[in-house]
Parts: C-alpha cells; structure tokens; sequence
C-alpha cells in the first residue's frame, strides 16, 4: 500500500498532471467572467437596440456591477490557486534550486590582453589587434 501511495504522488505531482489541473479551474473561473459579460452587457445591449427592453440608469449600474464581481471572484481564485501551487510545488521539492545539477559551461570567448576585446577561446591571434595570443595553462 506504501508502495501505491507513492506511485500516485508521483503521478499527480507531476508537472503535467498540475498544468492540467490549473488549467481546468482556471478555464472555468473564466467562463464566470464570460457568462457575466454576456449577461450583463452584451443582451443589455441588443435588447435595447432591437426595442425588447428598456433599461434604467440603476439597471446599468447593476450589471456593471455583477460584472465587476465576477471579474473580482476570478482573481480571487487565482491568487488562491497560486498560493496553493507554490504550496505544492514546495512539498514535491519542484521549488528548489538545484544549482549542482547544472554544470557551468566553459566560456566560449576571452579577453585579448592587449586590447581588451573579446575573442574565441580557440584564437591563437586577437583578429582586432593582431597581437599574437600565447596559450594560458
């Protein structure tokens, strides 16, 4: 059972499985923004041009102010689900730096020591200067 357990959170830890994840809540806290922006200006709108409805001064207010909640509501949750995926990826050991496992590269160009320019680390002669370029050991 032990075993099990840790296959699964090796599963649902994995990067993959979190971006599906956050994906879904965050597509479906955007259909709310969607739904409100249609509902609350959009059929506003085209019932007022077609004549079906006329709305008041406090009508609009309204509907602006549904939509704003809605948008609000969407940062909400945002914000949680980031503060709940830093959370995540911190138990799972994803948040860590791992500064050992990259190697640094060996620098691809050097200083002339006569003119200060940058040339290749192969260059036996700086292609500024001319000078001839001694190889350090």
């Amino acid at each position: 059972m032990k075993k099990f357990m840790e296959e699964f959170r090796a599963f649902a830890l994995r990067g993959n499985v979190m971006d599906m994840a956050v994906g879904v809540i965050i597509g479906g806290a955007f259909s709310g923004i969607v739904t409100s922006l249609t509902d609350n200006f959009i059929n506003p709108i085209l019932n007022m041009c077609t004549g079906h409805e006329m709305y008041s001064l406090q009508d609009m207010a309204g509907f602006v102010s549904a939509f704003l909640s809605s948008v609000v509501n969407f940062f909400i949750m945002a914000f949680i689900l980031f503060c709940l995926m830093k959370v995540v990826n911190k138990a799972a050991g994803l948040g860590k730096k791992k500064e050992e496992e990259t190697p640094l590269a060996a620098p691809a160009v050097k200083i002339c020591p006569f003119c200060k320019s940058e040339i290749s680390v192969e260059a036996t002669r700086c292609p500024f200067c001319t000078s001839e370029i001694l190889k350090e050991e």
